[in-house]
């Protein structure tokens, strides 16, 4: 590239270290007029991201926001969303993502929990940042309007650059909150080698490629949408994406932009596959390479469906909140063995371990534990996950077979004990799932006299698709033990799921 170019990407680094605004004012030093982002209303180049986030930081440092405070951030996908996390990146300020699905009383008990100094949010969110944190500075990011204090107003003019703020703000992620209270897992930016070792891992079990287009349907706010955005950043690629995600403009967001990468959670590609194929077979989707997946369990009928339909572009990645990847299943591995999370990211070391710590014999189920150079540093209340000799719970168990891939047979502390026999709910789900009726299912226990728990099965059918609980029943009879016959079938138009997909097995119960 021209020299002045590869100056101005150095200075870039050297300014603002390995962050967001790091990635975008390189971005703009080497392709200014390059498109960064593509959403509903508008399309901004690498140049305009960079200029409109100094305004922004400007407009945060008006509102009292310095290195080190943590601003929060409440938006759904967007140009906006975007903007906002690179302005706070250039204070040297925390980005404290949250989730769009949060009510009232848990959204302000995060913001006080967390420390929040100011809030960038949606503009749908304002009246519910009105009850819970009045007082807190804020700034606006989706607006149908041009509001005052919107991002897309204080960015429309330029403004003077601002000093290195002397510290690169770390990530604060809060976890799903499934089975509890959400918590902040915090997370520093890698180094500039380790960085680029984990990015190379990833990039030998998931073919991404520099420049391309990703359509970005997971939600950012979370650990999966959230890696491929700073993903998209490092390589440049052109993110497109929607405030709310919707199976047919999914479809026609890839044929239009002609991406190469789709981004979701499981949830959302079965939607996609639910569409009448009229519908769906109405778009041009072979640019697709790549359909990477996170964020929840992938059924195994799901993956294989979805490959006999669109090919073997389908990738699904294990991991968490704290402890990033763990495994990645390719076609391969999901043509082969589609019930398992594949095999383990070079550069992660997995342990098994029962529950006195030792490591379990192949073949047999234990607590997993992973150790990568982007384990978190801790939750922000100073808790911690459990850890074991550097490895970090993922609070999952699973098994590896003969061949070395990992299978996740579900949470750690989901297993029901019925009638003195293990069941994990994920065996009893898969083979659920593929009774040609059966759209989704969730198994959790309930309480039982005669066999201390017993598995009560929550499924949706299929549209214009019929099953009784007892055909369902002699389904999983006809497959696997009689212990693991669900006593109860419930029949649902839909589960309860969080924004990322997870089925909320608290409501269930």
């Amino acid at each position: 590239m021209r020299p002045d170019r590869l100056l101005g990407m150095a200075l870039s680094f050297g300014r603002w270290g390995t962050s967001p605004a790091a990635a975008y004012a390189a971005g703009a030093a080497r392709d200014p007029d390059r498109l960064a982002i593509v959403d509903e209303r508008e399309s901004v180049t690498f140049l305009d991201i960079d200029r409109r986030s100094t305004a922004v930081a400007h407009a945060l440092r008006e509102r009292g926001v310095y290195a080190g405070d943590a601003v929060a951030l409440l938006a759904r996908n967007s140009v906006a969303f975007v903007v906002a996390q690179v302005a706070i990146s250039k204070l040297g300020a925390d980005v404290l993502y949250l989730n769009t699905g949060f009510a009232g009383p848990q959204l302000g008990d995060v913001l006080l929990s967390e420390g929040a100094t100011a809030v960038i949010a949606d503009e749908e969110f304002v009246p519910l940042l009105d009850e819970v944190a009045p007082d807190l500075p804020r700034l606006v990011a989706w607006s149908d309007d041009d509001r005052p204090e919107s991002i897309a107003v204080l960015g429309a003019e330029l403004a003077s650059e601002l000093d290195p703020p002397g510290r690169e703000g770390r990530h604060v992620i809060l976890t799903s909150g499934t089975t509890g209270r959400p918590k902040g897992a915090a997370r520093s930016a890698p180094g500039a080698l380790s960085g680029m070792f984990e990015l190379v891992a990833l990039l030998e079990a998931i073919p991404y490629r520099a420049e391309g287009t990703t359509v970005l349907a997971a939600p950012a706010f979370h650990a999966w949408g959230l890696a491929n955005l700073m993903l998209a950043m490092g390589l440049r690629s052109t993110l497109a994406m929607r405030r709310r995600f919707d199976p047919a403009a999914t479809l026609e967001l890839i044929d239009e932009h002609r991406a190469d990468t789709l981004v979701a959670v499981p949830v959302m590609v079965q939607r996609i596959l639910d569409l009448p194929d009229d519908v769906r077979l109405g778009y041009d989707t072979s640019s697709l390479r790549i359909v990477a997946l996170s964020g929840s369990a992938l059924a195994p009928a799901l993956a294989t469906r979805f490959l006999d339909d669109y090919g073997d572009v389908l990738y699904g990645l294990y991991g968490s909140t704290e402890v990033s990847y763990v495994s990645v299943a390719g076609p391969r591995d999901l043509r082969e063995a589609p019930a398992s999370a594949g095999r383990v990211v070079r550069g992660v070391t997995v342990r098994l371990v029962d529950a006195d710590g030792n490591d379990v014999a192949p073949g047999e189920t234990g607590r997993i534990f992973a150790a990568s150079g982007l384990v978190f540093d801790g939750y922000t209340s100073g808790e911690d996950k459990s850890r074991l000799g550097g490895l970090t719970s993922t609070g999952d168990v699973g098994r590896f077979d003969t061949d070395g891939r990992l299978y996740v047979e579900g949470r750690d502390d989901d297993m029901i004990v019925s009638g003195g026999e293990n069941v994990f709910p994920a065996e009893v789900e898969d083979c659920l799932h593929r009774h040609p009726a059966v759209a989704d299912v969730s198994v959790v226990g309930a309480d039982d006299e005669r066999f201390g728990q017993a598995l009560v099965a929550h499924v949706v059918l299929r549209s214009q698709a019929s099953a009784t609980e007892d055909e369902l029943r002699a389904h999983v009879k006809s497959r696997l033990a009689n212990y693991k016959v669900p006593r109860e079938i419930v029949f649902h138009d839909e589960l309860p799921r969080n924004e990322t997909g997870k089925v909320l097995k608290r409501e269930l119960r």
